[in-house]
């Protein structure tokens, strides 16, 4: 049961008229050609694939499973090899790549775009490229001309795929305790062993090659982060003609059993003696690997927006046909033995409230892959300078923020489905469970918060937070002096002051006391989370005024929303801003004997 249609409504407001793509990429050299129509017939192809071919996958992928069969064998669900067959065949692993390397050289708002309906639709199939979409980041990025040749084409069709491997048993995020070595073949490449864990899409039958990109130590490398390198370690090695070859060293042990994303094989890899070759500079691995694994954040904030969108969709149907009780004002629908529930009005907030983090997300990704883009192609460097600093501050609020409201929107769909959410038949449970991964992978949210607070900010003296509420300013600015905007202005300039108010008072107290910063990270990152979405709320309230007499609903629903977002939602800064302030004493001072 469920359904699911891409939101090409939205998604064209927010490319079209919210961030004015089309002038933005006459900026960009490479890019300028592209028009309008191109961007919106790529969506609406793309949703059709979604729509068609892989949400009726999801459920059955979701009770069918990987299955391991030994001696490192595994099998993807029912249908997924088929649907990733169709998936290149169209080309849509190309979308975003370089057309050096058979890419369609599309831009990342457009790829982005792509990856939000692709998670609506199947979160743990769409892994699969997804992961290789960062490999081929990451090589692009750090691999040598003759490892780019090798690798990236196949990538980029598509009949390779991609993994990182960081985990292992004893160490999850802390990786300067890694254990696994890379010791010098003598020909250029170097043999890989130890064991990782967690591995998404680590072994699977959808592709003729996996590329493992995996962190190891160097024989003598310094200790902590300052000692590890990434190496390239293929399944199959290629050969001379660029073909998988003999058979490496590289084998799943076992695949997890888990609360969610039940199609997307999650691995034990061991490596014993794998060939390897080295990316980037030795002892330089994690710089190296941060370009995927920054990829993969942005991949967990679509995810996200993916979930939300789709829980969000289908709660809506349910409240509009489920009959239950009569509205507390009268029947609204006599002629039946009950109103539809979403007359009352908790379901209504449920509602609202997973629709406002949808298409505030949707926002805030979209303006963060844009600016990605132009970090990477814009032809001015002080505005690439610029991109780049504010995509670095914002990377982690997209992945904690987007996946904490996930992880709510899923179970007020499950809510507003009563019974019928907690049974399986109707779907919305499994969105819940597959919601929940995405505040732990790709780092906890707890540790977004803490590089957010302690890095990103404390780090440089607030100066990437002051680029980012110098626009927020310029905005509150430009509308604060006409009416009708203030319902939207006057909470946003409240929230700007209020967030550079509080990260003094933190920053102050840090310098006394580093514990501050743990104490206060999660809070704060909410506190901003809303800075962000009330400063995109705001700019669509903005567009939405100004085309309200067109008598399109769409605009009235929009306005109806931003409205219900600073009236209901906003409002939780109240709370976080005090539990960030509360400090660090009311954890610390508890002794440990008394937990």
């Amino acid at each position: 049961m469920g359904q699911y249609a891409a939101p090409l409504r939205d998604m064209q407001f927010v490319l079209h008229e919210l961030l004015n793509v089309e002038a933005e990429i006459r900026q960009m050299p490479k890019h300028a050609d592209l028009d309008a129509d191109t961007i919106n017939a790529v969506l609406e192809e793309a949703g059709k694939f979604c729509s068609d071919v892989l949400f009726p996958l999801n459920h059955s992928g979701d009770e069918e499973g990987c299955t391991y069969a030994g001696d490192g064998v595994v099998t993807t669900p029912k249908g997924f090899k088929e649907a990733y067959q169709q998936y290149v065949e169209a080309g849509w692993p190309a979308l975003g790549c370089s057309p050096a390397y058979g890419g369609q050289g599309l831009p990342i708002f457009v790829n982005n775009a792509l990856y939000e309906m692709l998670n609506s639709a199947n979160q743990a199939w769409a892994m699969y490229p997804g992961l290789s979409h960062g490999a081929y980041e990451c090589l692009h990025a750090h691999g040598t001309p003759e490892l780019q040749q090798r690798y990236l084409p196949k990538l980029v069709a598509g009949v390779w795929t991609g993994t990182m491997c960081l985990t292992e048993p004893h160490c999850g995020t802390d990786l300067g305790i890694l254990r696994t070595k890379a010791e010098p073949n003598g020909d250029g490449s170097y043999a890989i062993s130890g064991t990782k864990i967690f591995i998404s899409s680590g072994e699977h039958d959808l592709a003729e090659n996996i590329v493992h990109l995996v962190l190891a130590r160097l024989p003598d490398a310094p200790k902590g982060t300052k000692g590890i390198s990434l190496f390239i370690v293929p399944k199959f090695v290629p050969n001379e003609a660029g073909e998988p070859g003999e058979r490496n060293g590289v084998k799943c042990g076992s695949i997890e059993q888990k609360m969610g994303i039940h199609g997307n094989a999650t691995c034990v890899i061991n490596l014993d003696n794998a060939k390897g070759w080295l990316v980037g500079e030795p002892n330089k691995g994690l710089n190296a690997m941060f370009v995927m694994m920054n990829a993969a954040r942005l991949g967990v904030g679509m995810q996200s927006l993916g979930l939300t969108e789709v829980a969000y969709q289908n709660s809506l149907a349910y409240a509009k046909e489920r009959l239950q009780m009569r509205s507390l004002t009268g029947p609204k629908a006599p002629d039946k033995a009950a109103d539809p529930i979403i007359v009352h009005p908790d379901v209504r907030r449920m509602l609202l409230t997973q629709k406002a983090y949808a298409e505030g997300a949707r926002a805030f990704s979209y303006w963060s892959a844009l600016h990605i883009d132009k970090e990477l192609s814009h032809g001015d460097e002080a505005v690439r300078k610029e991109a780049a600093d504010l995509v670095a501050l914002l990377t982690p609020i997209l992945k904690a923020f987007l996946s904490d409201n996930a992880f709510e929107g899923t179970n007020h769909a499950m809510q507003i489905y009563g019974g019928h959410g907690f049974i399986a038949e109707w779907g919305m449970e499994q969105y819940v469970r597959d919601a929940r991964i995405n505040m732990i992978y790709e780092g906890t949210n707890a540790i977004q918060a803490l590089d957010l607070l302690g890095r990103k900010i404390l780090g440089d003296m607030g100066a990437k937070l002051k680029k980012f509420g110098k626009l927020v300013t310029e905005f509150v600015e430009a509308e604060g002096i006409k009416p009708e905007m203030q319902e939207f202005i006057n909470p946003l300039a409240d929230i700007g002051e209020k967030v550079q108010k509080l990260t003094m008072e933190i920053g102050m107290k840090a310098m006394q006391n580093p514990d501050e910063v743990g104490a206060a990270a999660v809070p704060y990152l909410r506190t901003v989370g809303h800075l962000v979405f009330s400063y995109f709320w705001a700019r669509m309230a903005r567009i939405a005024l100004d085309k309200q007499a067109s008598g399109d609903p769409f605009y009235k629903a929009k306005l109806a929303t931003a409205r219900f977002y600073f009236a209901k939602l906003l409002p939780e800064t109240a709370m976080t801003i005090r539990q960030a302030r509360a400090g660090s004493k009311p954890l610390m001072d508890v002794e440990e004997a008394l937990f």
